[in-house]
């Protein structure tokens, strides 16, 4: 497993649900692939994500959602569940008001 092959089946399951797919109509998917991936790459070594959502005018319960995605593609990846917990912690931190 590494970083980029998460955010790849990651953006998958964004881009395939009805409700978020909208809010990525005009997103250049390959520069969020790439934030996503840095992002990512910071949480798995123990560091704040940066907020690659921001802007896109997500509510929290979507927000939460897109989060879910990642901690089920972690989980399929048979990621450790403090790992996982890490990575789902850095990235919830992102959910704005």
């Amino acid at each position: 497993m590494t970083p980029p092959e998460v955010v790849t089946r990651w953006l998958r399951l964004v881009v395939a649900d009805a409700e978020l797919s909208p809010y990525l109509i005009g997103v250049d998917l390959d520069r969020l692939a790439k934030h996503l991936t840095a992002s990512l790459t910071a949480a798995l070594g123990g560091e704040p994500a940066a907020d690659a959502w921001r802007g896109l005018g997500l509510s929290e319960a979507q927000h939460r959602r897109v989060v879910d995605y990642l901690v089920g593609v972690l989980w399929a990846f048979d990621q450790p569940d403090d790992r996982i917990a890490r990575v789902q912690r850095a990235f919830a931190g992102e959910v704005q008001a």
